[in-house]
């Protein structure tokens, strides 16, 4: 029966996330936080609850610890409800006994799971990006084309192709071919599918719907590891795939440099993507803060979390997250903070000046950078950009694509400069 109840999510979360390091030194890439108050994780599961989809698995792997905490303690259905959101982390079986090897043997490692949830559709989704999707429509594209697997594709231009997954869509909508990456100018010409568009090309999105007879067929039969490059192409080959096409604001923020600009693009005037939407939230942990309390300060294009102390400071296109202290003379450009989970000694400023505490110090200067959580910047000290493409690695700070990374936990002693030359 065609029943949003029929559908399972399945969220991949177990990777190693080496493209975010160091944000995901010591925590899994989905729970990588985001946007000031939020967590990667909850795109997807509020994606799926909106969408009518309230049965969930979320695969874990890697550093799993704080992602297991986030879910248990927000993804709480009451006894009347139908639905959960369950975790499937990697575990040795009689039947395989080696961690998850990719996307498709992650899931193919779950098929006990997946037969005893009985659910005749089976949504694979991504844990690392940033979008608000109406699953329901995808849904009925799959039901009314009679497919037997259904991927969501974005229409792309010439110059995004080579960087991306290309899906050959026919006038039907059913997928021919597939090629990953391309950089063949004979391919590339072979994979276009609006001729007459300034975005030709279709680009997977990562996001695919099975019926649960094709999915068991494609993983039980075979050896593939990942989704997009093998069980894709081989699914076109044997049954019929189509290509439900989202034209809404989609991106990838699994590079440092991607996440980073996608943050400040939150935060700035008219963003592509909005956390405002009264018919379309996006879920998190409730917590018991108070209101940011803000002294005399010049913020411009600043996110501002809850439960923040501000004091003298000049704040512009920022992201500031929970519980931040930002202490008087400080200048904030281009740059995120992810706060603290917690206050630590916090003294509104009193403090003196030689001691290190929670948060950002006095007269700093912070520029292209990302400040971890539960972090200390000293008094005096100065961030600010390195040229794009720099990449370095110091004891107290990362450099990737030119953007410091401040990692989780830091104290910086007062006076530190990082900086170009």
């Amino acid at each position: 029966m065609n029943s949003y109840d029929n559908v399972m999510g399945v969220i991949m979360g177990g990777g190693q996330g080496t493209r975010l390091y160091p944000l995901t030194k010591e925590r899994a890439k989905p729970a990588v936080p985001i946007a000031g108050k939020y967590r990667l994780i909850d795109i997807p599961i509020s994606n799926c609850i909106n969408s009518g989809i309230f049965k969930i698995a979320v695969l874990t792997q890697f550093n799993s610890v704080s992602l297991h905490r986030h879910i248990s303690q927000t993804y709480n259905f009451d006894m009347f409800h139908t639905g959960w959101v369950q975790i499937w982390a990697a575990e040795q079986t009689l039947l395989a006994n080696d961690w998850y090897q990719g996307t498709a043997d992650a899931v193919r490692k779950q098929l006990v799971e997946i037969r005893t949830a009985r659910m005749p559709f089976v949504l694979i989704l991504a844990g690392d990006h940033l979008y608000r999707m109406d699953y329901s429509d995808m849904i009925h594209f799959h039901w009314d084309k009679q497919a037997d697997v259904t991927v969501a594709v974005q229409p792309v231009s010439r110059e995004e192709a080579p960087r991306l997954g290309l899906l050959k869509r026919n006038e039907n909508m059913g997928i021919t071919s597939f090629a990953e990456k391309p950089k063949d100018k004979e391919v590339l010409e072979a994979m276009i599918s609006q001729p007459d568009s300034d975005k030709p090309y279709f680009g997977s999105m990562g996001i695919y719907l099975f019926n649960i007879d094709v999915l068991m067929d494609l993983l039980e039969n075979s050896s593939y590891e990942d989704f997009g490059k093998h069980v894709i192409p081989a699914a076109i080959e044997k049954y019929n795939v189509f290509g439900y096409e989202y034209n809404g604001f989609w991106a990838d923020i699994g590079t440092i440099r991607a996440f980073f600009e996608t943050n400040l693009a939150i935060a700035s005037k008219n963003p592509p993507f909005s956390l405002i939407d009264e018919g379309w939230p996006i879920y998190t942990h409730p917590r018991f803060l108070p209101g940011s309390q803000v002294e005399d300060t010049y913020m411009e294009d600043t996110m501002l979390g809850e439960g923040c102390w501000i004091q003298k400071a000049d704040i512009r296109n920022a992201v500031i997250g929970l519980r931040s202290q930002i202490r008087s003379g400080t200048k904030i450009r281009r740059s995120i903070l992810m706060g603290a989970d917690y206050y630590g000694f916090f003294r509104r400023g009193n403090e003196p000046d030689e001691e290190l505490i929670l948060g950002i110090g006095k007269d700093c200067v912070i520029e292209g950078a990302i400040i971890d959580k539960n972090s200390s910047i000293g008094n005096n000290s100065t961030i600010l950009p390195f040229p794009p493409g720099t990449n370095i690695d110091n004891d107290l700070y990362i450099v990737r694509d030119g953007i410091v990374v401040i990692p989780k936990g830091t104290r910086l002693p007062a006076n530190t400069r990082i900086a170009p030359g």
